[in-house]
């Protein structure tokens, strides 16, 4: 059994894809530049904030200029309207329930912005539900970088060993990988099982309730 699962939040947690798209287009449409089907942004998002607004405004307008006020813009609207949409999967809350129940540990670790990881965890969540929370922050290097996966490991006393590292992208596999500790792919999220098994999941999960078989029965 291991003794830590670290979640992903975005397309793993909760599902946030269409919020998240529709902050960006509305930023988009501010600058005049064209916007995305929803879809579009399940290969946008994933790697922090920054990154997505890159690969969202086109590629010969955007200057380092240009990128930071979309982004600022992105910002103010997210924070409006994270929530109009974006809920816990269905199954999530029962399932980080039945994990504290068993006595295993739960921690989130995303590239959102720390402000935004906070935010959200917070207004889904019960207070007390994980261990320990963190976004994208300074100090730490963006996931697939192991850094923040090492630090709440140390934080909770936890071993690379004994710890099960959730997501749905190549980045959460391979940020398992870099940490040292096993992986679970969800196929749930924004990503394929073809790019999660790519990138060397230990498991795949094809509901919740498999996160739970493996973290109790893996190993």
């Amino acid at each position: 059994m291991y003794k830590l699962v670290i979640f992903d939040l975005d397309g793993t947690l909760v599902n946030s894809l269409a919020d998240l798209g529709n902050a960006c287009n509305e930023a988009l449409v501010k600058f005049g530049f064209p916007t995305y089907d929803i879809e579009k942004y399940r290969y946008f998002v994933g790697d922090g904030v920054p990154m997505l607004i890159k690969r969202a405004v086109p590629a010969d307008k955007g200057t380092d200029e240009v990128l930071a006020k979309v982004k600022a813009e992105f910002d103010v609207i997210y924070r409006r309207t994270y929530n109009r949409l974006t809920r816990p999967y269905d199954g999530i809350v029962k399932l980080v329930a039945n994990l504290k129940a068993k006595g295993i540990l739960t921690a989130v670790a995303s590239n959102k912005p720390d402000e935004f990881t906070q935010v959200i965890v917070s207004d889904m969540f019960e207070a007390g539900t994980f261990s320990y929370v963190s976004g994208k922050k300074d100090g730490f290097e963006k996931k697939p970088d192991p850094g923040i996966a090492l630090h709440i490991m140390e934080k909770l006393g936890v071993s690379p060993e004994d710890t099960l590292f959730a997501g749905d992208s190549s980045v959460d596999m391979k940020t398992a990988t870099n940490a040292g500790c096993d992986s679970i792919g969800c196929l749930w999220g924004f990503r394929t099982r073809d790019e999660l098994e790519e990138n060397h999941a230990v498991y795949i999960a094809e509901t919740p309730a498999d996160i739970y078989n493996a973290a109790v029965n893996g190993k």
